[in-house]
């Protein structure tokens, strides 16, 4: 009989344990007293349904399991991986517990933007990284850490991005918002002081977005509905060097004289447009992609205003097929301008 009484107060304490935390606390409480029972483990304060390996203590890896809930995560990790699960929303108070996160990394699930705290990562003064693309997603999330320098909302169903989004996040460097539904982006990047990295592939834009971060040094525009550059655009980002207008609907009218003649520009893809002439372009331009467009001559001064032993371009690489010109079209002369050339697709 007094067996049975202390087994049955053993009993009650576990089950005041289970009452005091949370589902994902007493799931931890499981595991460390499994091993206390003899069980192999690598961890102890980790939750069931993920790995937390002893070789990366901060490390919490939880990817491709099904999950539909964030699980519950120890305050020691920094690093939580739930990528490729089935995870449509998160609570506020989810990441309460480990505030130092620095990783968080849910790309590939169902999240819902409706299903979204209001404040799940404001309190996450330490993260670095938040990665969400390919959700659901049809907001940037509000409240966002200003700490954050690598934010990937890609192929989601964003379509309007509201003016405070990324308000006082001075560190951002990388910002992915490629294939969503975004028409016309405003002036939310204007912030955005330390921004190099912009990818707007496959949206609906119809113009170069306004107020662009003078630091940026990739800008991605392909697959969008642009049908014009700016007078003057490249001459307020000084630091831009990469620049992809690939898939869009520029006309030679759409580009005024001289716009891509940047000294600091290295690559420029304006492949799969409507060009007739061979735009103007810097000597040290090193990459120039105009396949698929209508060009029907090939202009050499578009890349030197002079041929000499001292004045040639830097050009590298050069594509122009698909287009209505070919190989005997190009002057003997381009030995000279384009001697640097090392491939030229007609």
């Amino acid at each position: 009989m007094r067996t049975v009484v202390l087994l049955l107060i053993m009993g009650i304490v576990d089950l005041s344990i289970g009452q005091r935390y949370s589902q994902f606390h007493w799931l931890s409480h499981l595991r460390a007293r499994r091993q206390h029972a003899g069980w192999q483990a690598e961890d102890v304060d980790c939750p069931l349904e993920c790995d937390c390996p002893s070789t990366f203590p901060t490390a919490m890896y939880c990817h491709s399991r099904n999950l539909q809930h964030v699980p519950y995560v120890p305050s020691h990790i920094k690093y939580v991986y739930l990528q490729r699960n089935q995870i449509t929303g998160i609570q506020d108070g989810v990441f309460n517990n480990a505030t130092n996160l620095v990783w968080v990394v849910l790309f590939h699930n169902q999240l819902n933007s409706d299903k979204i705290g209001k404040n799940v990562f404001s309190k996450l003064k330490n993260l670095d990284r938040l990665l969400l693309d390919h959700n659901e997603l049809t907001r940037v999330p509000p409240n966002l850490p200003k700490s954050i320098t690598d934010l990937r909302l890609g192929h989601n169903k964003i379509s309007k991005i509201l003016p405070n989004s990324f308000e006082g996040m001075a560190d951002l460097t990388t910002l992915q918002l490629q294939a969503n539904l975004i028409e016309d982006i405003g002036g939310v990047f204007k912030g955005l002081k330390s921004l190099t990295m912009l990818d707007m592939r496959k949206n609906k834009l119809r113009k170069i977005p306004d107020n662009l971060p003078e630091r940026l040094h990739q800008l991605y525009l392909e697959f969008n509905n642009i049908e014009s550059v700016p007078a003057g655009f490249l001459t307020m980002y000084p630091k831009l060097q990469f620049f992809r207008l690939a898939h869009n609907k520029l006309t030679d009218k759409g580009l005024p004289s001289g716009v891509f003649n940047i000294s600091t520009l290295v690559e420029l893809d304006l492949s799969f447009n409507k060009l007739e002439k061979i735009p103007v372009v810097s000597r040290n331009l090193e990459n120039l992609y105009l396949q698929a467009n209508k060009i029907k001559e090939f202009s050499l001064s578009s890349f030197c205003s002079t041929i000499d032993m001292t004045n040639f371009s830097k050009l590298r690489m050069l594509r122009l097929d698909a287009n209505e010109i070919s190989a005997r079209d190009i002057p003997a002369e381009a030995a000279y301008c384009l001697r640097r050339v090392a491939f030229i697709d007609v």
